[in-house]
């Protein structure tokens, strides 16, 4: 179908990026291709196209495929950026901006940007800070639409970069959600997948603004987004 939303997608090697090519399978509502400076494994079954580059380059692939919507998924942790503040803020940061930048040089209207629940420029804590600087950024660069998802703690396969406190906050979540409530039920563990799922709902949204999605709002856009063959997952 030529009239499909076409969807670029940065950061397919992370956690929420690899469930968002899982949702290109059989789509005849959307496309998708993504950027990344490393090979990843594409789902089975996907159509769609992967092209390695470095960062300075992604925009050069922007203006070749011309997306309608941006999904950004870019992320590292404390740990894998050596605990060193620059090094951190140079991929949740710089390279987000960078990106976010570059997809508005080639015209694209839509922007969704995964940040985390918490997110605040006067935070104390240096990785809620960033974040909340980042988003206060990529608001000033002028979507049409920008919609910002702060989700909680995500689950999901991705053992290999989980400190072990975080593996037991996983094993944990399903109890310690019970007790998160009211305005603390935003930091309740998430599936990745339901934030994939409310990145794609909320990139085919047309409605102008900037919005911020929590955990409930994440879930809400979620269910949204239609399965094919109207089947469950």
């Amino acid at each position: 179908m030529s009239d499909r939303l076409r969807i670029g997608l940065v950061g397919a090697t992370g956690l929420i990026g690899g469930r968002v090519m899982e949702l290109a399978v059989a789509r005849e509502d959307f496309s998708l291709f993504a950027v990344a400076r490393r090979e990843a494994s594409l789902p089975e079954g996907v159509r769609m196209e992967l092209f390695v580059a470095e960062p300075a380059l992604w925009g050069e692939v922007f203006a070749a495929q011309k997306p309608d919507a941006v999904i950004c998924a870019l992320g590292t942790t404390w740990r894998k950026s050596g605990k060193d503040e620059a090094a951190f803020r140079a991929v949740d940061q710089e390279l987000v901006l960078d990106v976010a930048k570059a997809a508005k040089d080639q015209g694209v209207t839509r922007f969704v940007a995964v940040s985390s629940v918490g997110a605040d420029p006067h935070s104390k804590s240096f990785y809620l800070r960033v974040k909340g600087e980042t988003e206060q950024q990529l608001a000033k660069i002028g979507f049409g639409r920008l919609d910002i998802l702060r989700p909680g703690l995500l689950r999901g396969p991705r053992s290999a970069d989980r400190r072990v406190l975080e593996r037991a906050g996983i094993i944990l979540s399903p109890l310690t959600n019970l007790f998160l409530r009211g305005r603390n039920a935003r930091y309740r563990s998430i599936d990745a997948r339901d934030v994939a799922r409310a990145a794609v709902a909320l990139a085919m949204r047309k409605a102008n603004g900037r919005f911020v999605h929590e955990n409930s709002g994440i879930l809400r856009a979620a269910r949204e987004l239609p399965v094919p063959g109207g089947e469950g997952e």
